[in-house]
This record gives structure tokens, C-alpha cells and sequence, in this order.
């Protein structure tokens, strides 16, 4: 049965209240994960509740006017601001993905293409750091493996910042790029792709990995052409064995460091993909309808010689691609979350 408006509002309240009250506890303040996740909470009711507050006061406002013959022309107008004030809150109280406030971490992959698909992935790359550095978050390289050619075959790195898994969230997919190589002569237009993975990081309380299901393999980094980098066994290489998932670190020079940063991605990997299945149960119309951000799905087409970025789950289009490349994406990031709030309510 479908919870009265009325209802929702004062149970948002009652917990507004209680997180306020939660966080001047002993027992909270000085447990810092505690009171990191009891402010995060607040942070996250606090624009519904002061919309509560100015509804309320509207609601007054206008039982007033409608009861005094003095104020009766006001009545339009106070009808109209109490309308806009319920529009407003019902979009406030849409619930958020869990992972939106966590760190994220991003794999970018060259797709088909040869060279030039290893070009257009280091180009991504850079225009989601940019991106990242625009917003204020900070960005940790994790693993890279460059191509002979001066781009990416693969490249992975960490966005780190509150709200950063919310942002890059929209990344996940492949990015199909329309463009003269520097190596065509007859100035043939090619088409190739790199793909993206965005997963929020995992804590370790979060994946529970049981030491037993992974075979960890340690080699000798190498570099572009395949050429030893360094004598020592540093890379190394963790395979899940229940979910087949592989990660390869080979980037520090230290083994301990390499499987560090390897557990990091794993972590992610299984805790997006828990995420992905709770999605999916939870909520298989909606998500279908603006797409999953699975690798396989074109997401954007950037087209060079026109200028122009189109986004195919918004149909939107801009003719302003070399902005875009230098880490302008909002325009995007907040029409894509515009278009999940709107599904959300119509669901």
C-alpha cells in the first residue's frame, strides 16, 4: 500500500530528529565511522527537511488567506508556491543510491580501434581527471599499461572526494569517437571506442573476501612492447576464484603496494557488482530505461569534425566537444541525474 505524502513527511522529520539527536551522543561523537555515517545521514535529509519547514509555513500562509476576506487575492499565488513546494520535496525524497557520497574508482579500457582506440582511451582518461580536478576531488593513479603508440591500453585510478561516486556514476559505458587519425593521409574519418567502468570503492567491513578464494600470482613488470621494467617480481596478479574476477597491478615497485592497490580494484569490482544485482531486483524497469552503464553499452558518441558530444540516454546534444575534452561535463552529469529523479517519480 502506497505511503500517504503526509505520512512520508513526518516520518522524514522523526528521522531528521533522531539523527540530530544521534549525533550529540558520547558514544557517536567519538566513534568517528559512527559519526561520519549518522552526519552523512543528516547531510542527506537536511535539503528535504528544510523544504518540510517551508511547506509547512506555506500551508499556513495560504489556510490563513483563504479565512480572511482581506487577504482572499493572495490565495492564487499561495496555492501556486504550495504546489511548487510538494513538486519540490517529492523529488527531495527520493531515495539515493547508496554509493552516491563514496569514493570511486574508473577503468579505462581502449575498445576497437587498434592505435587509435589506445589514443581516444588515454584521451578519456584525461578528460575524466580533468573533470574530477574541476569538482575539487583528488585523483590516485592506481595501474596503467600504455600502448606503443602513446595511449592506453588500460588505465585505472581513483576519484576521491564525497559525492564523487555520484557524479562518475554516468561514465560507465562505451565512448565512441568519430575522428581523422594523425595517421591518415587521405583524411577518412575513423570510428573506434574505449570503454569505462565505474565502481564506488569498497571499505573492507563492505566485501567480506575469504583469503582462501584467491590465487595471487606475482611476476616481473613489463612495459610498452613487453620489455622487462624492472628484476624484481614485483607485479602481481590476484584471480577471485568464485567470481573469476583478475586484477594486475605492476605499477610500484613494490609487490606488497602492487597487491594493495589489486585488492582495491577487486574490492570494488565485487561490491559493484552486489550493488548492480540489488539494482536490478530492486528496480529492473527504471534502470533499463536510462541504462545500466555495462561496458557494452554505447553511452556517447563524440564526433570531431562536427564538434559535437551526444549522450544516447538523453539524446542530448552539444556542439562544444572541445570544452567537453578539457573536463566540462556538468551539463551532462546534471541533465542524467535530472532524467533519474523524473523516472523515480513517474515509477
Amino acid at each position: 500500500m502506497a505511503v500517504d505524502f503526509d505520512t512520508r513527511i513526518d516520518e522524514l522529520e522523526r528521522s531528521y530528529r533522531e539523527a540530530q539527536s544521534r549525533m550529540s551522543e558520547s558514544s557517536v561523537y567519538n566513534d568517528h565511522r559512527e559519526a561520519a555515517e549518522v552526519g552523512r545521514r543528516l547531510k542527506e535529509l537536511e535539503g528535504a527537511y528544510k523544504l518540510i519547514q517551508e511547506l509547512r509555513a506555506a500551508r499556513e500562509d495560504l489556510d490563513a488567506a483563504a479565512e480572511d476576506a482581506d487577504l482572499k487575492e493572495l490565495v492564487p499565488e499561495l496555492e501556486e508556491r504550495t504546489a511548487k513546494l510538494e513538486d519540490d520535496l517529492r523529488v527531495a525524497m527520493i531515495p539515493s543510491d547508496p554509493a552516491d557520497h563514496k569514493d570511486v574508482i574508473l577503468e579505462v579500457r581502449q575498445g576497437v580501434g587498434g592505435d587509435e582506440a589506445a589514443l581516444w582511451a588515454g584521451d578519456v582518461y584525461r578528460m575524466l581527471a580533468r573533470y574530477a580536478e574541476r569538482q575539487g576531488f583528488k585523483i590516485e593513479e592506481l595501474g596503467s599499461s600504455p600502448s606503443d603508440g602513446g595511449g592506453y591500453k588500460e588505465v585505472t585510478f581513483a576519484v576521491k572526494g564525497d559525492g564523487a561516486y555520484r557524479v562518475f556514476k554516468w561514465e560507465g559505458g562505451t565512448h565512441r569517437v568519430q575522428r581523422v587519425p594523425e595517421t591518415e593521409s587521405q583524411g577518412r574519418i575513423h570510428t573506434s571506442t574505449a570503454t569505462v567502468a565505474v565502481m564506488p570503492e569498497a571499505e573492507e567491513v563492505e566485501v567480506n573476501i575469504d583469503p582462501n578464494d584467491l590465487k595471487i600470482d606475482v611476476y616481473r613488470s613489463t612495459g610498452p612492447g613487453g620489455q622487462s621494467v624492472n628484476t624484481t617480481d614485483s607485479a602481481v596478479r590476484i584471480t577471485h576464484l568464485p567470481s573469476g574476477v583478475v586484477v594486475s597491478m605492476q605499477d610500484e615497485k613494490s609487490q606488497l603496494q602492487n597487491k594493495d592497490k589489486a585488492m582495491r580494484v577487486l574490492r570494488a569490482r565485487l561490491y559493484e557488482r552486489e550493488l548492480e544485482r540489488q539494482r536490478q531486483e530492486l528496480d529492473a524497469t527504471r534502470r533499463s530505461q536510462i541504462g545500466t552503464g555495462e561496458r557494452a553499452e554505447k553511452i556517447r558518441t563524440y564526433n570531431f569534425p562536427e564538434n559535437r558530444l551526444t549522450d544516447h540516454r538523453i539524446k542530448l546534444t552539444v556542439h562544444q566537444l572541445d570544452r567537453i575534452l578539457q573536463g566540462e561535463l556538468d551539463e551532462f552529469t546534471e541533465a542524467l541525474n535530472s532524467e533519474e529523479r523524473k523516472l523515480a517519480l513517474s515509477g
